[in-house]
């Protein structure tokens, strides 16, 4: 994820980060308000409780006892004031034997759900659906749960489905997946997707991967869309709107695959273009691109951010098309969404305080990537975040152990230190154990990774091994301390407290995750 500067003027900013009556009468009359089912018996009511993993920052997300291997998400779309009719299908295995199943989910009714084609009762709590089957699930037993709802595009400021100008489009990050769909809502518990939306035939619909079967049947038309790699909740795409969608080819005859808001196609065309290219340059340092298919959705909505969503970037229309930010700068926040397809995407956190090694990659190809175009100094980039890196830790807590977010602000993790803080901490491997080490580092580590999940203490094993020689003494206090370590080989680095205390975040969500991303300004050089 990065921030939108949007229609801000190019300067040090501030810091800090990011239901119809009449239509809630008429689902009323077809679905019941979420609670218990009597297809399979009462569910008692003092019974079912939330469960959560025990995420440090998010402890009531995801569900423990199965994992889920697929997901088929049905939605039929009338029009974006109105919730969707839906079904969700997940498949999943049992690692312990169940009773009850919890799923992630909110904002949306249910009307039935069935456990392997029998009715199953149902209540919710918290924000899970707790599932009674009418039998146990014994442990290492395959199972499948369908769940029919409505999925409601009124979530308001904190995340799921967003409103664009003419239809929707997802951002989930971090934990709002079950605002749209009934799921294990943690990167943990990665699965394959396919996705079948039905909407207006003058709409175009778009979501991750590659396309199959489209349906035309009267007056709408359903589209299927099918991801080939594994993929966590949180980085589902979806877009229903009037949207063109333009393709090219990328290294390797990689499809890439873009949609972008009809009217803008020529405006937008000279940064599309770019894409093939970056994608090289990408290649070139951490290798193959782990993917189907790439692109870019550039939706007419604001956002206040970029977001990774898995093949499919989801990018504001305004960083585009304002004359506000430098080329080379909107250039470089294009690598950082496409560094995540790598680092996020392909290599999900194991839990989310594992997040710095998503946003301090993206964040260290994007500055490395203006660095080699001689465009914005790396080195000056480092020093700046080198200065302000103890009051971030102060203000959000040390790169690995994030704080966690402020009641009802769920994506105030996403601080200066998990942005540049972390990018720091790269810089100063690579400062430690070379260059020539460090690519081999970021080489193995996503190969080693690849479609699966891993922790800091995965990160710190592999830079041992490929160093030669044990990195937990030096990386832990980069990664945990309450202050900033000496940087190897600028023994003159200082950091300032009281000078860069503007990296504490603001009070409003929507306004700091609209300036967070640039609490550090890469500097330009000379011309």
């Amino acid at each position: 994820m990065t921030h939108s500067s949007g229609r801000r003027p190019w300067s040090p900013p501030r810091t800090g980060r990011r239901r119809t009556a009449l239509v809630a009468a008429a689902m009323a009359t077809v679905f019941v308000a979420v609670g218990p089912s009597s297809a399979a018996g009462p569910v008692a009511a003092t019974g079912p409780r939330p469960l959560g993993i025990g995420d440090p920052l998010y402890p009531q997300l995801g569900n423990p006892g199965y994992d889920v291997t697929a997901y088929d998400i049905a939605l039929d779309y009338r029009r974006q004031d109105q919730p969707l009719d839906a079904v969700t299908t997940i498949d999943a295995r049992a690692t312990a034997s169940l009773r009850s199943v919890n799923l992630d989910f909110t904002q949306g009714s249910v009307r039935s759900v069935r456990v392997d084609g029998a009715r199953a009762g149902f209540v919710t709590t918290g924000e899970d659906l707790v599932i009674t089957p009418s039998g146990r699930i014994r442990q290492g037993a395959a199972f499948t749960i369908t769940v029919h709802h409505t999925s409601d595009p009124h979530g308001g400021s904190s995340g799921g489905w967003v409103r664009t100008r003419d239809g929707l489009a997802m951002a989930n990050q971090a934990n709002a997946a079950h605002q749209v769909f009934p799921c294990n809502d943690h990167p943990s518990d990665k699965a394959r997707f396919s996705f079948r939306i039905t909407a207006p035939k003058a709409l175009k619909v778009v979501a991750g991967g590659l396309p199959g079967k489209r349906v035309r049947k009267g007056a709408r038309t359903t589209w299927t869309y099918r991801l080939a790699h594994p993929m966590a909740t949180e980085l589902a795409q979806v877009s229903i709107g009037r949207s063109a969608v333009l393709h090219r080819t990328g290294p390797h005859r990689l499809p890439i695959r873009d949609v972008v808001p009809t009217a803008d196609r020529a405006r937008l065309e000279k940064w599309l273009a770019r894409t093939p290219g970056q994608l090289a340059w990408m290649e070139k340092r951490v290798g193959p691109y782990p993917f189907e298919n790439y692109g870019l959705l550039i939706s007419n909505a604001t956002t206040g951010f970029e977001l990774e969503t898995q093949t499919l970037s989801l990018f504001e229309r305004g960083l585009f098309t304002t004359h506000e930010l430098p080329r080379w700068y909107i250039g470089s926040i294009m690598v950082h969404e496409l560094a995540h397809q790598w680092f996020g995407d392909s290599v999900s956190p194991r839990r989310w305080s594992d997040v710095w090694l998503n946003e301090g990659h993206a964040t260290w190809y994007e500055a490395l990537y203006a660095d080699e175009r001689g465009k914005a100094s790396l080195e000056r980039r480092m020093r700046r975040a080198y200065g302000q890196s103890d009051a971030w830790r102060a203000a959000g807590g040390p790169p690995a152990a994030p704080r966690p977010a402020d009641p009802g602000q769920q994506i105030g993790i996403f601080r200066p230190v998990v942005y540049d803080g972390s990018a720091l901490v790269l810089y100063a491997l690579r400062q430690r154990i070379g260059r020539a080490a460090f690519e081999r580092l970021e080489r193995r580590w996503v190969l080693r990774h690849r479609d699966g999940v891993a922790s800091t203490a995965d990160f710190i094993r592999l830079a041992s091994e490929v160093s030669g020689r044990d990195q937990a003494g030096f990386l832990h206090p980069w990664l945990y301390g309450t202050s900033t370590p000496p940087m190897p080989g600028h023994p003159g680095w200082k950091s300032d407290e009281k000078r860069s205390a503007k990296g504490a975040p603001l009070p409003s969500v929507r306004r700091a995750m609209r300036e967070v991303r640039h609490a550090v300004q890469p500097v330009a050089k000379p011309e």
